[in-house]
């Protein structure tokens, strides 16, 4: 039987990758620089800030990172008033809630933007647990925010199922042990097959991925 559904939150509950690109984009001009989407997507999707930031500045302090991460951050949430749910993610939270599955988000997002962005979702207070990498004392793509996952909701990674968007996120969350869903949002099929996805959607509507709801 199914005991936990642990979730990745930025690309997963939303698709939020262009944002992020967004935000980037215009803050990375105003140091007169550019960024594109293959880099983006390449270097940049679904690491935590201090790693990007170590890619984006390798020659600069930490305090500066620091401070454009804080603007990135801030720069996304003025951004994100459109964001929209992945279709079918109302109904598998809706699933789980009646069948007393436990749920978690697992996010290298900083608290406060998870904690925005879940209430522009209007999905604050759906999640048992929100994990976030700045708390924890290693980030994706290690496995430890899974495990972490797993034992704040007392389960078990073979009666469970994990949800990514990005090639850190499913190494993650493999590496836990756990049958990990990619979504197509922001890597393609085979980056996300060779990271370690059991299975790849577009959404939580795809029927594949009730089969294995189902199954487990």
């Amino acid at each position: 039987m199914l005991d936990a559904l642990l979730f990745d939150l930025d690309g997963t509950l939303a698709d939020t990758d262009k944002l992020h690109l967004l935000a980037m984009q215009q803050l990375l001009h105003e140091d007169g620089r550019t960024l594109t989407e293959a880099e983006f997507e390449a270097h940049i999707s679904g690491r935590a800030n201090a790693d990007l930031c170590r890619y984006l500045f390798p020659d600069r302090p930490v305090n500066e990172h620091r401070a454009f991460a804080d603007r990135k951050e801030a720069r996304f949430r003025e951004l994100s008033p459109t964001l929209q749910p992945t279709p079918g993610l109302l109904r598998l939270l809706e699933y789980a809630e009646d069948r007393g599955i436990g749920m978690a988000v697992v996010t290298n997002a900083p608290r406060a933007n998870a904690e925005h962005m879940l209430q522009a979702l209007d999905l604050a207070g759906r999640f048992e647990h929100v994990l976030v990498a700045e708390e924890l004392p290693k980030a994706k793509p290690d496995p430890l925010p899974y495990l972490t996952g797993l034992q704040r909701l007392g389960a078990q990674a073979e009666r469970a199922l994990a949800f990514e968007d990005s090639v850190p996120g499913v190494k993650a969350a493999s590496g836990a042990g756990i049958f990990t869903v990619g979504l197509s949002t922001s890597q393609t099929v085979e980056a996300l097959r060779a990271a370690g996805a059991q299975l790849v959607v577009a959404d939580f509507e795809d029927p594949r991925l009730w089969e294995v709801i189902k199954s487990i």
